[in-house]
């Protein structure tokens, strides 16, 4: 019975989202929002005045596009900061983004289960973001609990939000399958390949300090290491250069200069 009022609830949203965002203008970046930005995000901080300029802007275009809606969660402004900012990450390097497979982001207070139930506790309650498929497509659902942790510290090279888009990034080309084809130029997918496979051979060998959930799958390493590369871009450049320089090339930027 929960899950199907829960499958209600997202069918509605995203209908809702939809109608929403074909009538929201671009608003101009909150003053208010400047602080929480500056003190809970360090990839913003690390940039230029001009870059941050541009992020914000960034922020609020995505904001404009993609409606957010917390489920038994009252959203708080540092939510929807956190929310963009994580959009805006892995794809500032590119003049000009649009994640065309997004409409809505649901926001649950914690980590939840394959069922989407969030109410009971347990072992099965243990996912902390994901991009929707099949009957939720366009839609991403959120632990908040995860989205705030994963700003709070930079040193432990994980962040729930830019993975889970990172997996959005994924799927444009039309599947998710650890190979952003829309980002990675053709001569550099198969050495890609091949870095990724010898990778995920040392996680599964405990030869890598790259965390273990990258070693399920092709899909997740992508994600696993794009938080790597933008949580601590000095460690992973001085651990992985040649990941590094091939995520430097997919994402077109270069952290660890920052």
């Amino acid at each position: 019975m929960v899950y199907v009022i829960v499958f209600v609830v997202l069918v509605l949203f995203a209908i809702y989202a939809f109608w929403q965002n074909k009538k929201r203008p671009v608003q101009s970046f909150p003053k208010k929002w400047e602080a929480l930005l500056y003190d809970n995000v360090l990839f913003y901080r690390n940039l230029s005045s001009a870059e941050k300029k541009r992020f914000r802007n960034r922020m609020m275009l995505f904001l404009s596009e993609v409606y957010i809606e917390g489920i038994e969660t009252e959203l708080e402004d540092l939510d929807k900061v956190l929310v963009a900012a994580s959009a805006v990450i892995p794809v500032f390097g590119f003049p000009e983004w649009h994640y065309n497979n997004l409409s809505g982001i649901i926001i649950y207070p914690g980590n939840f289960n394959e069922d989407l139930e969030f109410e009971h506790h347990g072992e099965k309650r243990i996912i902390s973001g994901l991009v929707g498929s099949g009957r939720f497509e366009n839609q991403m659902i959120l632990s908040r609990q995860a989205l705030r942790h994963g700003f709070e510290n930079d040193t432990d090279k994980e962040n729930t939000s830019v993975h889970e888009f990172v997996h959005l990034i994924d799927k444009m080309d039309g599947e998710a399958d650890g190979v952003p084809e829309r980002l990675l130029q053709r001569q550099y997918i198969t050495p890609w390949l091949k870095l990724m496979h010898d990778e995920m051979e040392a996680i599964n060998n405990n030869e890598s300090d790259i965390r273990k959930y990258g070693g399920t799958s092709e899909v997740e390493f992508l994600a696993v290491a794009s938080e790597y590369f933008f949580e601590r871009p000095d460690l992973f450049k001085k651990k992985h250069p040649e990941l590094y320089e091939m995520l430097e090339k997919c994402f077109q930027q270069n952290p660890g200069e920052r």
